[in-house]
């Protein structure tokens, strides 16, 4: 039988906490849920990293009376996906999720090198699908970041719903969140 014929087993969110909860991943393995798809995380080189807490570092000046800046911690978006963004601004405090993942963010920040097709079309399309309305890929690779907004339908979209509207922001610029748009964030502050 050709892989074209077979058919693929999708997992649950409910599954896929089962079996990291049962020990079926390694300690050190990084994997996360995409539609169903269970996904090997890309090792982290030192820029991205770097990349990472200056982002949080940004958010958590930006976003500090009441919210919540998480750092690659899982957002259960529907049944069948449960990605870790590189940053999440979540609304509320910590303890408000201590019974339950959240379910959406007001702004989710991917930073990409090797990853950066993936975060460019399939996490915009899953994003846009669970309604977020602000999407950000800091692009280590092109030294600018990529701002998604306008979440909609899509036909051909991988998750048929994909963002309207792609501002590309180089280092001399600014961006403001939608959730805060009294800020004015310099990307060069965001880039390593």
């Amino acid at each position: 039988m050709s892989i074209a014929h077979a058919r693929i087993r999708l997992w649950t969110r409910e599954e896929f906490a089962r079996m990291a909860t049962q020990g079926l991943f390694s300690p050190n393995e990084r994997v996360e849920l995409i539609e169903g798809e269970i996904v090997a995380m890309t090792p982290q080189g030192s820029l991205h990293m770097v990349a990472i807490m200056l982002v949080q570092g940004v958010l958590q000046r930006v976003f500090s009376a009441g919210d919540v800046v998480a750092v690659q911690l899982p957002l259960a978006l529907g049944l069948r996906s449960m990605p870790e963004p590189d940053c999440a601004v979540l609304l509320g405090s910590a303890r408000d999720y201590r019974d339950a993942y959240p379910t959406t963010a007001v702004l989710v920040v991917e930073v990409a090198d090797a990853t950066l097709q993936f975060d460019r079309i399939e996490k915009p399309s899953m994003y846009a699908a669970a309604g977020i309305g602000d999407y950000w890929v800091l692009n280590l690779v092109d030294r600018t970041l990529e701002v998604y907004r306008g979440p909609g339908p899509q036909v051909g979209a991988p998750f048929g719903r994909a963002y309207h509207s792609k501002l590309l922001v180089g280092p001399d610029e600014r961006v403001t969140p939608l959730a805060a748009p009294g800020a004015s964030i310099p990307v060069a502050d965001l880039l390593p």
